[in-house]
């Protein structure tokens, strides 16, 4: 089969080599399946310069994420049949970068009805991460206000909806005037260009002073600095990454005399030591879904040549919503 693999850390582009590898065989709790299509992620460019913290043995084939149509299924795997269209995250050092890949069946699930591969394939980081972030650690309510940064970008999409469909105001921050097009038609009731706009001032504006009652932040730096000279007395901070490539200090005097909440979100925890909440945010998903209420932002579908250029350029921040590589 042929699969992009990572013989040694560097850029994407630099790094990642198109070979004819062996199709993996699954092993116990494991299905094999083959790529029906494959969401690029931030974690794939940390993977190949070797700065995620999971460092697969080299070579591997990056590729967190796929939808995918199962092939086979490892020792004691039940529940599943050939043919079945799932969706989920990869078992490295056999990503989604390929024509097959191994999944976790235990973190398997079906992929929603009304999607089409490329939409399926980026709907189970995206808003798995987006509802714990914001239903689980902060408890969004009906008539608060949400601020969204990196709101044109993967996960940020993914909360920009998920904070409408909770009934939130929703501000959005973006880079530039195609970004902030992009959040102002997925629905956000505020869009801050960054660019020409602060939007500690804008949340001071919109709100009458008093902040935003949510943040999410996927990328820290000055957008987590800003936030907290934003954020409304009794406001939560979630934490979702460091896109910027800045991981700010933060001033816990400063917390305690807001009276704010600084939380950190590690979906990935969830899906180790609380699968079934994952399996029932999976079902609301779904719901939500087949509502309307939510649906992938893809910005590019692409084959599976592209992938070293298509992970260069979400890296760089240069993309909006979601790029999907298809074999």
């Amino acid at each position: 089969m042929k699969a992009w693999q990572v013989s040694g850390y560097g850029e994407p582009q630099d790094v990642l080599e198109l070979a004819e590898a062996p199709r993996p065989d699954p092993g116990p709790g494991q299905l094999l399946v083959r790529v029906l299509a494959a969401a690029a992620n931030f974690p794939d460019a940390l993977l190949c310069r070797g700065a995620y913290q999971v460092r697969p043995p080299l070579p591997f084939t990056p590729g967190v994420e796929l939808c995918g149509q199962v092939t086979a299924a490892g020792p004691g795997v039940t529940g599943f049949s050939p043919g079945d269209r799932v969706i989920g995250g990869t078992v490295l050092p056999h990503g989604a970068f390929a024509e097959y890949a191994l999944m976790h069946a235990a973190g398997t699930m079906p992929a929603p009805p009304g999607l089409d591969d490329a939409q399926a394939a980026p709907f189970h980081i995206t808003y798995q991460t987006g509802w714990f972030g914001l239903h689980q650690r902060a408890r969004l309510a009906a008539g608060e206000t949400l601020l969204v940064h990196a709101a044109a970008g993967g996960v940020g999409s993914g909360a920009v909806q998920l904070g409408k469909a909770a009934g939130a105001f929703v501000i959005g921050v973006a880079g530039g005037p195609r970004k902030a097009a992009v959040v102002r038609d997925l629905g956000a009731d505020v869009v801050v260009d960054r660019h020409g706009e602060d939007f500690v001032a804008v949340v001071k504006d919109v709100t009458g002073g008093r902040g935003a009652d949510v943040v999410y932040d996927p990328v820290g730096g000055d957008a987590f600095r800003g936030s907290t000279r934003c954020v409304a007395f009794e406001g939560r901070i979630v934490v979702v990454g460091f896109a910027s490539g800045d991981i700010p200090q933060a001033a816990l005097n400063h917390a305690l005399v807001k009276n704010y909440s600084i939380l950190g979100l590690h979906w990935g925890l969830y899906a180790q030591r609380s699968p079934e909440a994952v399996r029932a945010c999976h079902d609301e998903l779904t719901r939500l879904s087949g509502a309307g209420l939510i649906r992938p932002l893809i910005s590019e579908r692409l084959p599976l040549a592209d992938v070293p250029d298509g992970v260069r350029r979400l890296a760089e921040g240069a993309t909006t919503g979601r790029i999907v590589f298809q074999p």
